[in-house]
């Protein structure tokens, strides 16, 4: 897990964040900034464009849009303004249907669906703070994937909005979702 940059006195939020130089890659989650750099390996590369593109081309002609990262998604506690977000994240793959949500910056608000692909660098933060965090904010499905096993965990939350029992895929197995209706990913094709 990467070490978290922090500063005793400070809670970092957007106005911050944007100053960042380019060639670096960080998330801020409740004000505290996570490096998420190096550059992921080309196999977490090779399984991101593998299921990105059975999602979008499943997407073409529908209202729901897909993004990879780098997308910065904002995560308000309220109606803050943007620069007043001290919680922005950048997910493998995000889908959004709600497209009051999209900005010129990233998407204000939950994802429908988002994917997190576990890496040594982040697999710690993938699977406990962003798993409550995306569960606090109302993401719809938060789909982990790992690598070295070649399965995806699928929490969507119960009635009282916490995440169940993961639904479990294999590699050899067709992942299925009610929120994409018709959508069947072939995991041979993504692992």
């Amino acid at each position: 897990m990467g070490i978290p940059a922090k500063k005793e006195d400070h809670h970092f939020t957007y106005k911050e964040y944007k100053t960042w130089p380019l060639d670096e890659r960080w998330e801020l989650i409740d004000g505290v900034a996570y490096d998420i750099s190096p550059a992921p390996s080309r196999h977490h590369q090779q399984i991101s464009r593998n299921l990105e593109f059975q999602i979008f081309s499943f997407l073409q002609d529908k209202p729901c849009e897909i993004y990879n990262a780098p997308f910065d998604v904002f995560l308000p506690e309220g109606d803050e303004a943007e620069d007043d977000v001290a919680t922005i994240v950048q997910p493998d793959i995000v889908v959004i249907c709600d497209k009051n949500k999209l900005t010129e910056k990233g998407c204000r608000g939950a994802p429908d669906i988002v994917v997190e692909i576990i890496s040594p660098h982040t697999g710690a933060r993938d699977k406990k703070e962003k798993f409550a965090l995306y569960e606090k904010h109302g993401v719809k499905a938060y789909w982990i994937v790992d690598p070295s096993d070649g399965t995806i965990m699928v929490f969507m939350p119960g009635p009282s909005g916490i995440y169940g029992k993961p639904q479990v895929f294999t590699k050899e197995e067709k992942l299925t979702t009610p929120l994409l209706e018709g959508l069947v990913i072939d995991l041979t094709k993504v692992f």
